[in-house]
């Protein structure tokens, strides 16, 4: 069979369980079976297959047509300007949040050097990108879960940060090292009532504890909050990713604690998802 036939038989699956990016994902899956670029598939689908690669391939497609997502089956997600290491202990990087790295990006504009504390830090993706992209930046990264920190530390070191990084596995309400001039969060903030009717690709293949708000969808927000306060330096920058249906009870929690708000940004999709807020 040639690539062609076999990326027709793919996208059929997975057309057959309402998959909606079916080309899209067959592509990823074959180059990934081969172990090449997109590129190189579109340019000679009439290259006949091993054996062992339509195997393969076949697997992913099955893998996928189970709903896993694609970046659990690659390992690896495009998020900013740099590819991330990603496995099913981390939640996988968003578009949304890449509104975070632009909000960190124009307020750190005329910084010659800033401390930053990464909330919940999953894969890395929000404090390494900004690392990144400000060479005398340094970062610190906490999260509860071993596994996410040890994939920080493979994508700190992948995109070359890793010399300005530390990480700590700990809970947010026990961790009190440092001052920070920036402090940045994208906490568990979905209802756990909301859990089950996530798409199927979230609610089955990503991490709970990632997830999961509490009854109210702030528990983990408001820790966050009230330990940023004490972490935070005076005008110190916090910004938090929200639910899109929490934008005033955020606000009136940051508010308590002693933080003024300079803005609430929305998504692509025109929902409320990060505040902006300085320690007063």
């Amino acid at each position: 069979m040639n690539i062609q036939s076999a990326i027709i038989e793919g996208v059929n699956i997975l057309n057959s369980k309402y998959i909606q990016t079916a080309q899209l994902d067959t592509e990823i899956l074959m180059a990934k079976a081969l172990g090449r670029d997109r590129k190189y598939i579109i340019l000679n689908n009439n290259k006949d297959l091993l054996d062992k690669n339509l195997k393969y391939f076949k697997r992913l497609v099955k893998e996928r047509s189970y709903r896993k997502p694609i970046a659990q089956i690659i390992n690896k997600k495009f998020f900013w300007n740099s590819e991330f290491f990603i496995t099913s202990d981390t939640l996988i990087p968003r578009p949304d949040t890449e509104l975070l790295i632009e909000q960190i990006l124009k307020l750190s504009k005329h910084k010659n050097r800033m401390n930053i504390l990464d909330i919940g830090v999953g894969s890395g993706c929000i404090l390494l990108s900004i690392l990144k992209e400000r060479k005398k930046f340094y970062g610190t990264g906490i999260d509860i879960s071993k596994n996410c920190l040890n994939i920080s530390k493979i994508n700190a070191k992948n995109l070359q940060v890793e010399t300005r990084t530390k990480f700590y596995k700990t809970n947010v309400d026990k961790f009190s090292l440092g001052k920070y001039d920036l402090i940045v969060s994208n906490p568990p903030y979905i209802n756990k009532h909301d859990l089950k009717y996530l798409e199927r690709d979230v609610a089955e293949y990503e991490p709970k504890l990632a997830l999961d708000g509490g009854l109210d969808g702030l528990s983990e927000i408001r820790k966050v909050i009230i330990k940023s306060s004490e972490l935070i330096k005076k005008k110190g920058k916090f910004i938090l990713e929200i639910g899109f249906d929490q934008k005033n009870k955020v606000i009136n929690l940051l508010k308590k604690e002693g933080f003024y708000i300079n803005s609430t940004l929305k998504d692509l999709a025109k929902n409320d998802r990060c505040i902006v807020s300085t320690k007063i």
